[in-house]
């Protein structure tokens, strides 16, 4: 992914408005990001842990989108699989995030969820640079490159269903 800025950041989200996006926290870090490893840009917010923000490039540009994380399973080991990275975690590692649809179905409060890394670090847990508990990637004979293309899959299958009229 290439680098961003704030303005491209708060410039990109569908399913807020302006003034959302204006008040959003924006990562501070932008200049730190690993961006050669990124396949789409994600966060919590510090500030609200319920919050989640994620944005990505496509032919038509930037797509962001504003995310909300359900309240996590208090006092489970259970293990889930992200559904963009099928990276697999236990506890909380994995959340389920949704998101208000875009225009007037979000306005009529639709929305759409989707099983994702708590931390949305599904770039870094598919090229290795993120730790990965015991059995949490799983045996495959994909190449990196198939699976990173099957992650933007599934990134986009999600977005298209936050954007579909």
């Amino acid at each position: 992914m290439r680098p961003l800025t704030e303005r491209e950041i708060r410039a990109s989200f569908v399913n807020c408005s302006k003034g959302e996006a204006k008040r959003l926290a924006v990562p501070r870090d932008l200049d730190g990001r690993p961006w050669d490893d990124l396949d789409f840009l994600g966060w919590r917010d510090p500030g609200a842990p319920e919050r989640a923000y994620l944005i990505a490039e496509s032919g038509e540009g930037l797509t962001g989108v504003a995310l909300r994380r359900a309240a996590p399973h208090a006092g489970h080991l259970r293990r889930s699989m992200c559904s963009f990275c099928l990276t697999g975690h236990t506890g909380d590692g994995v959340s389920l995030m949704t998101a208000r649809r875009a225009g007037r179905n979000g306005q009529q409060g639709n929305s759409v969820g989707a099983y994702m890394c708590a931390d949305l670090a599904c770039s870094l847990y598919l090229r290795g640079k993120k730790d990965v508990e015991p059995g949490g990637r799983l045996e495959e004979s994909l190449t990196l490159e198939q699976k990173i293309d099957r992650t933007a899959a599934n990134l986009a299958g999600f977005l298209g269903r936050v954007t579909a009229a």
